[in-house]
């Protein structure tokens, strides 16, 4: 009964499946029910992992190949005991997502980042190049973004060490937020960003958008696109922060520095564009300066001194984030950039994660705490206030 050839809103798809059920005499009225919300979904949500994409409670949905479907509730993976009926419906809702954003994801490209009309990223990975079949692996955006304050009732951190930050988002320090897969490094960026004076001027850059910041007038958002079919069309991240420097910005934000895009950021840094603030994947804070480094002579030719002592001079903080055993993501240290000692970056500590004694395997016990060292970097607050 459905004209294919024309646009149906979900209300009318609703009635023509209540139209049906009416017709169904025999199936008692709970039957009815579950019947109606499985059509539903199957023609206009995501088939049977919606139910989970509702639940708030389930932060990532995996689906290896149509028989295996394993969610993430509360930092626990478990398996369920749902499956698509068969490889070609798992496809209907790959391209029921890709269609959506106008993308293509077919045999002549089959791996692709989608992402849901409410920020959720989609990764995709069509068979035969994932052997077991098509996998899928949605990482759901939160319904309702994290406050600073709410991450202190969560003792992700500290109220000391909230107040500190503060302090430097609103004196533009330059600042880099680290941490492994799932550590909450989007979580803690959209957090920060409220630190953000409302007068300003501010430009995000991501690959997809997820960032949501708030009480921000002057606000440009931009995302990444992947090339077509035809392989044209591409507009990469160095793109975007190549043009977000003719836009004006008071600050850049860029949602994960993932690519030669770095030595544009660390140009931009180094052109008065003080107070941006980007994410990287990272175990340390060490490291995740070691990974700059390394990003930015893949858009650069300069030599590794000339990087460092320019990452020295436009890297002021570096935020380390850390997964913890039982499940719950914290800051694990605030550090400052320090300089350059035998050619290499010094890290201080500023806040350190300590674990205190009597804890349980499944429950740590501990806080941020401060070091008690002096910062070295102290113009800004004097330039900005803070």
């Amino acid at each position: 009964r459905m004209d294919l050839t024309r646009e149906w809103t979900d209300e009318e798809v609703r009635t023509l499946i209540d139209e049906e059920m009416i017709a169904l005499r025999e199936i008692p009225v709970g039957e009815k029910r579950k019947l109606k919300k499985e059509l539903f979904d199957e023609l206009r949500g995501f088939g049977v992992v919606q139910d989970f994409l509702e639940d708030e409670e389930i932060s990532e949905i995996m689906i290896n190949g149509p028989a295996h479907i394993f969610i993430e509730r509360d930092g626990v993976l478990s398996e369920t005991d749902r499956s698509f009926l068969s490889a070609q419906k798992l496809e209907e809702m790959v391209q029921r997502i890709a269609g959506r954003m106008n993308r293509s994801v077919n045999a002549a490209r089959p791996i692709a980042d989608l992402r849901l009309s409410d920020g959720s990223r989609v990764n995709v990975v069509l068979a035969p190049i994932s052997i077991d079949g098509t996998c899928v692996t949605i990482r759901k955006f939160p319904k309702d973004n994290f406050s600073m304050s709410e991450l202190v009732k969560k003792q992700s951190l500290t109220q000391e060490a909230a107040e500190f930050l503060q302090r430097l988002v609103k004196a533009r320090y330059n600042i880099l937020i680290s941490g492994g897969t799932g550590s909450g490094k989007t979580t803690f960026l959209n957090a920060i960003s409220a630190f953000i004076p409302e007068e300003e001027r501010v430009i995000t850059i991501e690959d997809a958008a997820e960032l949501h910041l708030q009480g921000i007038p002057n606000l440009v958002r931009l995302e990444m696109r992947p090339a077509n079919i035809a392989g044209e069309g591409a507009i990469s991240m160095r793109d975007l922060v190549k043009t977000a420097l003719r836009m004006r910005p008071t600050r850049i934000l860029i949602g994960e520095t993932r690519d030669g895009a770095a030595a544009d950021l660390l140009a931009c840094w180094h052109t008065g564009h003080e107070g941006s603030i980007t994410t990287i994947h990272s175990n340390s804070a060490s490291d995740a300066l070691a990974r700059f480094e390394t990003l930015v002579m893949m858009g650069s030719e300069m030599p590794l001194a000339a990087i460092r002592a320019q990452i020295v001079s436009a890297v002021d903080i570096v935020i380390q984030l850390g997964r913890f055993r039982d499940h719950t993501r914290r800051v694990q240290a605030i550090s400052e950039v320090a300089g350059m000692e035998d050619g290499e970056i010094m890290l201080k500590p500023l806040f350190l994660w300590k674990e205190e004694e009597g804890g349980r395997e499944d429950s740590l016990t501990g806080r941020l705490v401060s070091t008690g060292a002096e910062m070295i970097r102290t113009e800004k607050f004097r330039m900005y206030g803070g």
